[in-house]
C-alpha cells in the first residue's frame, strides 16, 4: 500500500492527522456529520455536491473547498482519501476515479448494487496500491466488536446460533423516487439488511454458505421491499435468523431502553411520527422536497456539531444475542452482557467521546500505519452477496448458494 501521501499532517500530540474529501453531502454523510466534525485525527478539507447549497453550507462549517465533480476534487484537492457517501448507484464510479488519483477510499454501505461492480472496486484500489474500506455498517459499533472478541476468547465455547430482530419507520421516512425501487437500490434489503448482515457475518465468522429468506411489501403507494426474513447457514454450521421490518408499528427500540440507532434517548410517546408526517404531504415532489429542505445544505438540514453530543450511549442496530455453547452473548448500547453456565457477566463500555469513531480509527490505521482492515473491500463484497441472495431467495423460493464470502479476521 501506497500509505501516508504528503497531504496528510499531524495532531499536537505528534499523530498523523488524516486529509479527507468527501463525495457526496447526502444523508450518509449527514449521519457521519458529527464524526467528521470532530474526530481529533482527521481533517475534512475538501467535498463533492451536486447541490450548491450543499457546498456553500460545507465550506461554511469545515473552512474547505467544494467542487464541481469527483474527478475536479481528486485532481485538485490535497487529500489522503476519500469518503465517497454518493447514491449507491454510483459507488463503483467514484471509488474507481479516487483510486486512480491514489486516493485511499472510505465508500458507503452497501458497497456498490452488484458483484460485478465491487470487484471493479476491489481491482481498482489493488491496482492503485490504496486501501478500501467499507461502511459506515453498525459492525463497526464498540459493543460489536466486544462481542467478537468475547466470541474470541474461546471462553464461551463457539457460536451457534445468532438471532437478530429490528423494527424501525424506515419505509415511511422522506424518500426521493429512486429510493422506493428496488432496482436502483431502495428498500430495506441494500438499505438496512446491509448493516444487520453485516453484523451477523462478522459474530458467526464471516464464511455464510447458503441462504434462505422471504421479503415483503406491505405498501403499495411504497413500492419495494419493507420487510425481510432471512435464514443464514455457516460453513461451521452456525445458523443466524435475521428479521426487519420498516413498517413503523412495533418500535425494537423498547429493547434497548428506548435507546435509539444513534444511541441517544427516545420519546415513546412520539408513535407513528413518520407515518403522519407522510401522510400530510401530497405527492412524492413534495415528499423529494421535504428530504431536500433537511437534507445537508437545506433550510431545516444539519450544521457540523462543535461538541460532542450529550447523553449518547453506542450506536445499534436492534437485537442481537449470539447462542454460544457456554452461554449467550448480547450487545447493547452500553455494552455487553453474557449469560453464562455460571452467572450474569457484564462488560461495560464507557460512552463515546464521538460518535461513530470507529468508522475513522479503522480509516486511520489502514492509511496512516498500514493495517489490513477489518472491512476491507473483500468483506463488503461479501456482505452485498449476502444481500443479494435474500432478494434471489425470495424471488426463487429456495436456499441460495454464497461464493464470494471471506473470514473475519480476528479482533484480538
Amino acid at each position: 500500500m501506497t500509505g501516508l501521501s504528503a497531504a496528510t499532517s499531524t495532531t499536537t500530540s505528534g499523530a498523523r492527522k488524516l486529509k479527507l474529501g468527501i463525495a457526496g453531502l447526502g444523508r450518509g454523510f449527514t449521519v457521519m456529520l458529527p464524526t467528521l466534525a470532530l474526530h481529533k485525527r482527521l481533517e475534512v478539507v475538501a467535498a463533492v455536491d451536486t447541490r450548491p447549497a450543499a457546498g456553500v453550507r460545507f465550506e461554511a462549517d469545515f473552512g474547505g473547498t467544494a467542487y464541481d465533480s469527483v474527478e475536479a476534487m481528486c485532481a485538485e484537492a490535497d487529500i489522503d482519501a476519500v469518503y465517497v457517501a454518493t447514491p449507491h448507484q454510483f459507488h463503483a464510479e467514484h471509488t474507481e476515479i479516487a483510486a486512480r488519483a491514489g486516493k485511499h477510499i472510505l465508500v458507503e454501505k452497501p458497497m456498490a448494487l452488484t458483484i460485478e461492480d465491487c470487484t471493479r472496486m476491489i481491482d481498482a484500489a489493488a491496482a492503485a496500491g490504496v486501501h478500501l474500506l467499507v461502511g459506515h455498517s453498525h459492525s463497526y459499533d464498540a459493543p460489536i466488536l466486544e462481542a467478537r472478541r468475547l466470541i474470541e476468547t474461546g471462553d464461551y465455547g463457539p457460536p451457534r446460533l445468532i438471532a437478530a430482530m429490528n423494527y424501525t419507520d424506515f419505509i415511511y421516512r422522506p424518500r426521493r423516487p429512486e429510493e422506493l425501487d428496488t432496482a436502483q437500490g431502495g428498500g430495506v434489503v441494500f438499505s438496512q439488511a446491509a448493516h444487520q448482515i453485516d453484523i451477523a457475518r462478522l459474530l458467526g465468522g464471516g464464511m455464510v454458505e447458503t441462504v434462505y429468506a422471504t421479503t415483503g411489501n406491505y405498501d403499495p403507494d411504497r413500492p419495494t421491499e419493507g420487510v425481510y426474513s432471512a435464514l443464514l447457514k455457516f460453513a461451521d454450521g452456525t445458523v443466524a435468523n435475521l428479521t426487519y421490518s420498516g413498517y413503523g408499528h412495533f418500535d425494537s427500540d423498547e429493547f434497548t431502553g428506548w435507546r435509539g440507532e444513534s444511541g441517544a434517548m427516545k420519546d415513546p410517546a412520539n408513535y407513528g411520527a413518520a407515518r403522519r408526517a407522510l401522510s400530510e404531504i401530497g405527492d412524492m415532489d413534495a415528499e423529494a422536497a421535504l428530504k431536500a429542505d433537511r437534507a445537508y445544505g437545506g433550510p431545516a438540514g444539519a450544521s457540523a456539531p462543535t461538541t460532542s453530543p450529550e447523553d449518547r450511549l453506542h450506536e445499534h442496530f436492534g437485537l442481537f444475542v449470539v447462542s454460544c455453547a457456554r452461554g449467550d452473548i448480547r450487545p447493547g448500547p452500553d455494552g455487553v452482557r453474557v449469560y453464562a453456565d455460571e452467572g450474569i457477566e457484564s462488560f461495560p463500555l464507557a460512552p463515546p467521546a464521538v460518535p461513530r469513531s470507529e468508522v475513522i480509527d479503522e480509516l486511520c490505521a489502514a492509511v496512516c500505519d498500514d493495517v489490513a482492515p477489518l472491512h476491507s473491500g473483500a468483506w463488503g463484497r461479501a456482505t452485498l452477496e449476502v444481500c443479494r441472495a435474500v432478494l434471489q431467495s425470495a424471488n426463487d423460493g429456495r436456499e441460495v448458494r454464497l461464493t464470494q464470502q471471506v473470514p473475519v479476521k480476528d479482533i484480538g
